[in-house]
């Protein structure tokens, strides 16, 4: 039985999808976060590594919070590039073990006549993208052998609140919700990347990846599908970025091509919307709920 060890894997959202699909795939996992100790000692991170054995350490820990970066830069850096290179450098020294390292569209910026590919120049544009393209450097530069990074985007999922529960929640409580239009990306189910992950995984993969699934949309599309496909009440009005001001300067378009990923998988990842569909069915219909309920 393979052993996994996951960081985010109790509360993040990437994490617990983690946690979830390597358990059914029959792997052996453990978890690690931050509040199981400081993740940047790295006494502390020696010992967990080295008892935790694992065939693969995913690290779906991040300095997510993209408008705080702007003003706790040394904070973000510390998250999104020591802690990736602190593992790196651990693992390399135990002579075990294969690293898996999730990155983000982010590392891109401006337009683009086509979706973003692996080997394009990155421009990030916020200190969050710059702080995550350092952690790709890093882990890439310490563990070319036995890593991969896999930049994804604009992830929903169960477990933890994002995007899409956001404006289903607005949905509820207000007659009209105003979602930008101008900025496209890749929507992405987080249970798929992480099955993406664990096959990635189990075939020792190095490199850059794009795990994102299929088709491009705005946040304004995005929003639009998804309370289309629960019914919602709500009426969508689309604006311009410029009637969003936010403090980090986001991509106009970060599109990411997942040619890579399709070839390696033997098939093309599925479209964002069926995605949301499942996703959305499993979590937002009747059926779902009294599930829930009975679980709690």
């Amino acid at each position: 039985m393979a052993k996994a060890l996951v960081l985010g894997g109790v509360t993040g959202l990437l994490g617990q999808a983690l946690t979830r699909v390597l358990t059914e795939r029959g792997w052996q996992v453990e978890t690690l976060s931050r509040t199981d100790g400081n993740l940047l000692e790295l006494s502390f991170l020696e010992n967990r590594l080295a008892g935790a054995d694992a065939d693969a350490v995913f690290n779906a820990v991040a300095w997510t919070q993209v408008d705080d970066a702007e003003d706790h830069p040394e904070d973000a850096l510390l998250i999104n590039r020591t802690l990736p290179d602190a593992l790196a450098r651990v693992l390399k020294a135990l002579g075990r073990g294969h690293l898996v390292h999730f990155s983000t569209d982010f590392v891109f910026s401006g337009p683009h006549q086509r979706p973003w590919r692996e080997d394009d120049a990155p421009k990030p544009v916020s200190v969050y993208g710059r702080t995550k393209l350092a952690g790709e450097e890093a882990v890439l530069r310490v563990l070319p052998e036995r890593s991969c990074v896999l930049r994804t985007a604009w992830l929903f999922g169960p477990g933890r609140k994002n995007f899409v529960d956001v404006i289903l929640a607005a949905c509820r409580k207000r007659d009209a919700i105003s979602v930008v239009h101008d900025q496209l990306g890749s929507p992405t189910y987080s249970l798929d990347l992480a099955q993406w992950s664990a096959e990635l995984a189990e075939k020792n993969a190095t490199g850059i990846w794009h795990a994102v699934n299929s088709g491009q949309a705005s946040w304004c599309e995005l929003a639009c599908e998804a309370i289309a496909l629960t019914s919602g009440p709500c009426r969508l009005e689309p604006i311009p970025s410029s009637q969003w001001p936010q403090k980090a300067q986001r991509p106009a378009y970060s599109v990411l091509d997942n040619s890579r990923l399709s070839e390696f998988l033997g098939k093309k990842p599925r479209p964002w919307p069926q995605a949301l569909r499942e996703y959305l069915f499993s979590e937002y219909t009747p059926a779902a709920q009294t599930n829930k309920e009975g679980a709690q």
